[in-house]
């Protein structure tokens, strides 16, 4: 395990990191952008979320391919999809344009990350999944905390060559991701038994630890059409919803929440920096105390209670620089603690082709959130002139989460193929 997580999570993470960045860069170029542009907030909220609306279309059909043909060539085909549309973000003029290119980069990237996590389970046992998972999912407030100040450098170019700054953005921060794809062409395999850097005896033991927990999956598990419409199967995907609305509700306003409360443009990038990077500590640390009790929604459901109160917090702060963004660094440390526990609930219930399109299910009845988040917060600005409101509603999206997993409780021996009371000791003699 310790090989497979030095071979393929760094570079798998290193996707989504760029994948991530190409996403969210959207929301650090809308205050030049739609200065420039002249988009209320109402027409960047809608564009911003009209991503999520064709990334949930496309999500289930791009999984299955990915069942089919393997992750490394269809994780490479969605990389350099992207990374063309990403950069030809740069040519945007009117509100049609801004909608059009976000709706086309949704279906790109369709796929990716359900891609990725159902790709893991090929790899990961379950005692180790939600370390995997977690050290994956660190890409997301990493590539936040880096990525904000090395946008706020390149806004600063605006001008140059006679092009504006957030033009240069998009053209810049694809470039990563359009060499990466390649590089996934080369660097990953699609089984373990392809992988030239496991020995034999490796091999053989990752391959039986696997098939073993999947014989203790339940029988539906196997069926696709029976895992799609299966209730917990959909009623995961509502959990995922709340923890999507207050990843992106925040995320793609950030920059302009903090304009709005007095941080300079100049300094936006570091203010962000630091909560995110404190989220990357947070989410190793609840993800790796998850897989060491082998309790998983009890996790979920306190990370949610510790959002709600940041982010409710924030909406009480609205005129404090200080005190709203440390109200929002704790919404944004316990939105993202959710993530990678909540990830090991479906990879423990499904497998084979189920597996690959009732995560990819999840993610898109999810990411339906990353649609409404972004959208509810521009429209309640246009509205009321506040973001207090919005982000009221977000923390209380993000409690439902935690109260869904409560309701829907762990089967840890679906998960683990094994009872949770006799398998304890066995983990406890384990170093580590």
């Amino acid at each position: 395990m310790r090989k497979i997580s030095w071979r393929l999570i760094p570079f798998i993470a290193l996707l989504y990191f760029a994948a991530f960045i190409d996403r969210v860069n959207v929301g650090f170029a809308a205050p030049q952008m739609n200065h420039a542009l002249g988009f209320s907030p109402y027409v960047y909220g809608l564009g911003a979320g009209i991503f999520f609306l064709s990334y949930c279309l496309f999500e289930v059909p791009s999984n299955l391919v990915l069942h089919k043909v393997g992750g490394r060539l269809w994780i490479g085909r969605i990389m350099i999809t992207w990374a063309v549309l990403a950069g030809a973000m740069a040519l945007i003029h009117t509100p049609l344009s801004f909608y059009s290119l976000r709706f086309l980069l949704g279906a790109a990237e369709a796929g990716f990350f359900p891609g990725i996590v159902y790709y893991l389970t090929g790899w990961a046992p379950a005692a180790h999944r939600a370390r995997l998972i977690g050290l994956f999912m660190t890409a997301i407030p990493l590539s936040t905390a880096f990525g904000a100040p090395i946008s706020s450098f390149i806004l600063s170019l605006n001008g140059v060559f006679g092009i504006a700054g957030w033009r240069w953005l998009f053209l810049l921060e694809t470039v990563p991701s359009l060499a990466l794809g390649c590089a996934t062409l080369i660097w990953l395999h699609d089984r373990p038994e392809q992988a030239s850097w496991l020995t034999t005896e490796e091999k053989a033991w990752l391959t039986r630890t696997l098939a073993d927990e999947r014989a203790n999956r339940p029988a539906h598990a196997g069926a696709l059409v029976r895992a799609l419409i299966n209730p917990r199967v959909l009623t995961l995907g509502v959990c995922y919803f709340g923890a999507e609305i207050g990843l992106y509700g925040v995320i793609l306003w950030l920059p302009q929440i903090l304009q709005n409360v007095g941080v300079s443009s100049a300094n936006i990038g570091w203010a962000i920096a630091g909560p995110y990077a404190l989220a990357a500590v947070v989410m190793v640390v609840w993800c790796r105390h998850s897989d060491r009790t082998r309790e998983r929604v009890w996790h979920i459901a306190i990370a949610s209670a510790v959002a709600c109160a940041g982010l409710a917090a924030s909406a009480c702060a609205p005129h404090s620089a200080v005190l709203s963004l440390a109200a929002i660094t704790l919404g944004v440390v316990g939105t993202l603690a959710i993530l990678p526990v909540f990830w090991t609930l479906p990879t423990a219930l499904l497998d084979g082709a189920a597996a690959a399109g009732g995560i990819a299910l999840i993610n898109a009845l999810g990411n339906i959130g990353g649609f409404a988040g972004p959208f509810v917060v521009g429209w309640i600005k246009d509205r009321t002139g506040s973001y207090a409101p919005g982000l009221l509603v977000i923390a209380g999206c993000v409690l439902m989460t935690g109260i869904i997993a409560l309701i829907l409780g762990h089967d840890s021996k679906a998960e683990y193929g094994e009872d949770v009371a006799q398998a304890a000791p066995a983990l406890a003699a384990k170093p580590g």
